[in-house]
């Protein structure tokens, strides 16, 4: 059984712009999907965040998993695949996320050290990056250097801004096809 769980950015919330309409649509294809509570959002703390991750894939490891994050939940889920020992995700959408530090030094701890992109492409079977041509936060170089080091396919959504509830996103179709057409293949 597919199941998706989903990982909001920093100061966000599982309720937040558009995962409760991600969710409800993949709940009427029948499959099973989860915004996690990551902690302490506004102090976040990387290696708290991966155990967050592991926690909800290691109790459905006998299922198809996939992992959606959005902003600082793009790098928590890559650091996750970096030090998993677990089974293998079968895909990740990576939506406005940083790969390198920017001016916001609370986000630090996820963006140390360079990302081991060999392990973390071993531990996952297909990317999708997302991102706004326009994204205040996080700059589309960002999402090149995702889809480039990830083999990803890279949708670019014009005026897409930080692609979050502030910019206007409740809904977010690229993110539910690109899902679908992972979990499909």
């Amino acid at each position: 059984m597919p199941k998706v769980f989903i990982i909001h950015g920093f100061q966000g919330s599982p309720n937040g712009g558009w995962r409760p309409w991600l969710m409800a649509e993949l709940e009427k294809q029948d499959i099973y999907a989860c915004s996690l509570s990551m902690p302490k959002p506004i102090e976040p703390v990387c290696s708290e965040w991966v155990e967050e991750i592991s926690r909800f894939v290691e109790i459905n490891k006998n299922d198809d998993v996939y992992l959606v994050g959005h902003s600082l939940g793009v790098p928590a889920i890559l650091r996750y695949l970096e030090k998993s020992d677990a089974f293998t995700i079968k895909g990740a959408i990576l939506v406005s996320g940083p790969s390198e530090k920017n001016n916001n030094r609370k986000i630090d701890s996820f963006l140390e050290t360079p990302f081991d992109f060999e392990t973390i492409k071993s531990k996952c079977d297909a990317f999708t990056v997302i991102h706004g041509d326009n994204d205040p936060n996080v700059p589309l170089d960002n999402a090149k250097t995702f889809s480039r080091e990830l083999n990803a396919n890279l949708v670019v959504v014009e005026n897409g801004g930080h692609l979050n509830g502030s910019s206007g996103w409740t809904q977010l179709l690229q993110c539910l096809d690109a899902l679908n057409a992972i979990i499909e293949s």
